[in-house]
């Protein structure tokens, strides 16, 4: 129970310093937020037979639904990782983050993907860095963070 919960608190960190290096890059370039979580959610829920509605509060929840999901995987690939933590308790902490940061970055874009939300194919250099620099951050950070629980 201690992993699971040190994971949670790890990913927690990992999820606000992501998020933190997201807003720094949009300050930084002045570039509007993605829509690419929103409109995942929203092709989802559509698969379901859902939908938000095409008004002002049906886009405030698109957008509410698709930060959620951000946090929801934050927190559950940092839970995920404390379960699994004593068999990559050897990696040095660049690759064990690294390595957390891809599964992060997967766990969004492939969704993304699939739906027809974005198509990675067409992204430019800036899309990429805008993208691998915060899951990269998100890895190192609930990787260091669950280690210093641990300890």
């Amino acid at each position: 129970m201690e992993r699971i919960l040190n994971g949670l608190m790890a990913g927690a960190a990992g999820t606000a310093a992501l998020n933190t290096v997201t807003y720094l890059d949009m300050l930084a370039r002045g570039r509007a937020s993605s829509s690419v979580p929103a409109d995942t959610v929203d092709r989802l829920v559509d698969t379901v037979g859902g939908e938000f509605g095409q008004d002002d509060q049906g886009q405030a929840r698109r957008t509410a639904a698709g930060a959620l999901v951000g946090y929801g995987a934050g927190l559950g690939i940092g839970t995920l990782y404390g379960t699994v933590e004593p068999t990559v308790r050897r990696l040095p902490l660049p690759v064990a983050g690294l390595l957390v940061g891809a599964v992060a970055m997967a766990g969004s874009d492939v969704p993304a993907t699939i739906t027809g939300a974005t198509d990675p194919r067409r992204w430019t250099l800036s899309s990429w860095l805008a993208d691998v620099v915060p899951h990269a951050v998100y890895g190192v950070v609930t990787v260091a963070v669950y280690r210093a629980l641990r300890r």
